[in-house]
C-alpha cells in the first residue's frame, strides 16, 4: 500500500482528493463564515443600540426609576469600590438600615459582572448600556442553534424576531435587572447541550444559578427536558444540584447575608410559608392551582402574549419544560405585578420559548415526513415559520417598548423634565437625599439616593414632587402633606417649580 491511501483504493488517490475536497470545502466555507459572523453582528449592533437607546432616553427624561435602577447602581458600585454590595434605598425602606447588602434583597453575584466597567464610567448610563448588550447577545447562541436544525436562511429571520420580541424590549425600557444576563445564559445552555458540549452548558447553567435565587427552578426545569429526552444522567445530576442550590440559597445564604428570614419577599402566603410547604399545598389542591394560573385574565393574556410570537410552536417541545417553572412562580404568587406583559420579567423565559419553537417546528417535520414521506418537505415549512415569526415579531414592536424609538415624543420626554434637572441640579454632591422615584437616578452617580416615600428617614436633603403621583406615594396629596410636615420639622424650601421641592435641613 502507497503512503497517502486508503485500504481498498491503492493508486486511486481517494485519500488525497479527499483531503484536498475538504481542505476546498473549508476555504470556500471561510468567506460565508465570515459573512454570517458580520450579519449576525449587524443584528446584535442593531438590537443593542436600540435597547441602549431605549434605557438612555429615559433615563435622560426623568422616566427611569428609583426602584429599580438605583438599586443596582448601588449594589455595582459597592463591588466597584471592593466593598461589600451595599443598598441603601432597599435598607431604608424595609427597614433594614443603610448597610443592607444586595444579596439579602435578591441573590444576584453575577451583577459584580458589571464593576469593571465603573472603573470606566461610574454612572448608572453604564448599566444601561451593559444591559443592553447582553440581551442582544443571546441572538447568538439563537442563531446558532436554529442553524443547526434549519440552516441560516431559517436562522436569520429567527434571531431578528427574538431581537424586537416584546419580552427583551419590555426588560430594556424599564430600568436594569439581574434578568438581562438570562437570555444569553439560558440560551447558550440550550444550545450548547444541543450540540453535545457539555462542559460550556453545565457552566452556563452554574451561571444561571449566580442570577437571582429562583434561577435553580430554571434550571431544574431545564434538566426535566434533558430527563424527557432520554439524557437520564444531565438530567438527574440538574435537577439535583438546582434544587439543592435553591435551597441553600434561600434558607442559608441569604439569611446570612442579611435578609433576617428565609421568607424575605415571600409571595406565596396561600399555600404555605416555606418550599415544602408550597409543593404539598399545590399536590393538596392540583385544581386550584391550575385555577390561579389563569386567572385574572391578565395571566391568560401574558401566557398567549408569550406563545404567539413563535406561533405557538413552543407547545410542541419538551424544552417548554425548562420555562413552566419560572412561569408558573409568577402566577402562582400574590404580586400583581408579576402576572403582566409589562416590565422585565418575561424576559427570564424569552429565549427558551425560542428555543422550544425551533425544537417544536423540527419535531414537527420530522413527524410530518415521516407520516407523508418524500411529499413533505420539512425545510419549506421551517422557512415559511421562520420568515412568519420574524413578521408577527415586527407588527408586535408598536404595541410594546420597542415602538417608542419611532415616537418623536419620546425623545422630547415631558414637560416638567426641565424643573426635574432642576430640582436634581439643586442637590449637593455627597449627601444623603431621598427622591422622589422618578429623580433618583438623577443623583445617584454623586449622592446616596433613599426613596422619597410615606416614611422619613431624616435625610439632610428632600426631592419630592407633589404635582404627580409617585411610587410609593398612593397619590400626590400625600406628597404634599409630607413636604409641609417636613417644613414643620425644619427643613426649608432651597428650590421650587413645576410641583418639584428641593428641602434641606440644616445641621
Amino acid at each position: 500500500m502507497s503512503a497517502g491511501t486508503i485500504p481498498g483504493a491503492e493508486g486511486t488517490g481517494e485519500t488525497e482528493r479527499t483531503e484536498d475536497a475538504a481542505g476546498a470545502g473549508q476555504a470556500a466555507g471561510l468567506p460565508w463564515r465570515r459573512l454570517h459572523a458580520l450579519a449576525l453582528g449587524a443584528v446584535v449592533a442593531v438590537a443593542a443600540t436600540a435597547y441602549a437607546v431605549l434605557g438612555l432616553v429615559k433615563l435622560a427624561t426623568f422616566r427611569a426609576s428609583t426602584f429599580d435602577l438605583v438599586i443596582f447602581d448601588q449594589a455595582v458600585r459597592g463591588y466597584a469600590g471592593f466593598g461589600p454590595p451595599l443598598e441603601p434605598s432597599v435598607g431604608m425602606y424595609y427597614g433594614r438600615g443603610m448597610d443592607f447588602v444586595q444579596l439579602a434583597d435578591h441573590f444576584s453575584p453575577i451583577v459584580a459582572a458589571w464593576a469593571p466597567l465603573y472603573w470606566i464610567h461610574d454612572a448608572p448610563e453604564t448599566l444601561i448600556v451593559a444591559q443592553a448588550v447582553l440581551l442582544a447577545l443571546a441572538a447568538v447562541p439563537i442563531w446558532r442553534y436554529t442553524e443547526r436544525r434549519f440552516g441560516a436562511f431559517c436562522a436569520y429571520p429567527v434571531a431578528v424576531a427574538y431581537a424586537v420580541s416584546w419580552p427583551v424590549a419590555q426588560a430594556a425600557g424599564f430600568d436594569v435587572h439581574e434578568a438581562a444576563f438570562v437570555p444569553l445564559l439560558s440560551a447558550v445552555m440550550i444550545e450548547r447541550f444541543d450540540a453535545g458540549r457539555v462542559v460550556p452548558g453545565v457552566l452556563a447553567a452554574l451561571g444561571l444559578l449566580l442570577v437571582k435565587e429562583d434561577m435553580g427552578l430554571l434550571v431544574a426545569g431545564f434538566g426535566v427536558y434533558l430527563l424527557a429526552t432520554r439524557r437520564r444522567w444531565e438530567g438527574t445530576a440538574l435537577v439535583l444540584f438546582s434544587l439543592g442550590a435553591l435551597v441553600l440559597v434561600r434558607n442559608v445564604l441569604m439569611p446570612l447575608a442579611g435578609s433576617g428570614e428565609a421568607g424575605f419577599h415571600w409571595a406565596y402566603g396561600r399555600w404555605g410559608v416555606t418550599l415544602g410547604e408550597v409543593f404539598l399545598g399545590l399536590a393538596r389542591d392540583p385544581l386550584g392551582a391550575l385555577w390561579q394560573l389563569v386567572s385574572p385574565e391578565i395571566k391568560v393574556d401574558t401566557l398567549a402574549f408569550l406563545l404567539w410570537p413563535v406561533l405557538l410552536a413552543a407547545l410542541l417541545s419538551p424544552l417548554t419544560l425548562a420555562a413552566l417553572p419560572l412561569v408558573a412562580e409568577r402566577l402562582l404568587g400574590d404580586r400583581p405585578q408579576w402576572w403582566g406583559p409589562d416590565h422585565h420579567y418575561n424576559a427570564f423565559v424569552v429565549a427558551i420559548i425560542f428555543c422550544a419553537a425551533v425544537d417544536g417546528v423540527d419535531r414537527l417535520g420530522g413527524w410530518l415526513g415521516r407520516r407523508y414521506g418524500g411529499r413533505f418537505d420539512g425545510r419549506r415549512l421551517a422557512r415559511h415559520w421562520a420568515v412568519a415569526v420574524c413578521v408577527v415579531g415586527v407588527t408586535l414592536i408598536p404595541r410594546f417598548a420597542l415602538g417608542n424609538l419611532v415616537e418623536w415624543s419620546f425623545y422630547e420626554g415631558e414637560p416638567h423634565a426641565a424643573a426635574a434637572r432642576q430640582a436634581a441640579a439643586a442637590v449637593p454632591d455627597g449627601v444623603v437625599v431621598e427622591a422622589v422615584n422618578h429623580v433618583g437616578p438623577a443623583l445617584t452617580a454623586r449622592t446616596t439616593v433613599l426613596l422619597w416615600g410615606a416614611t422619613p428617614y431624616g435625610s439632610p436633603w428632600i426631592v419630592a414632587d407633589t404635582d404627580r403621583w409617585s411610587y410609593p406615594f398612593p397619590s400626590h396629596d400625600v406628597q404634599r402633606e409630607r413636604v409641609q410636615q417636613a417644613l414643620r420639622d425644619g427643613y426649608r424650601t432651597v428650590f421650587e417649580r413645576d410641583g418639584y421641592v428641593v428641602l434641606h435641613r440644616p445641621s
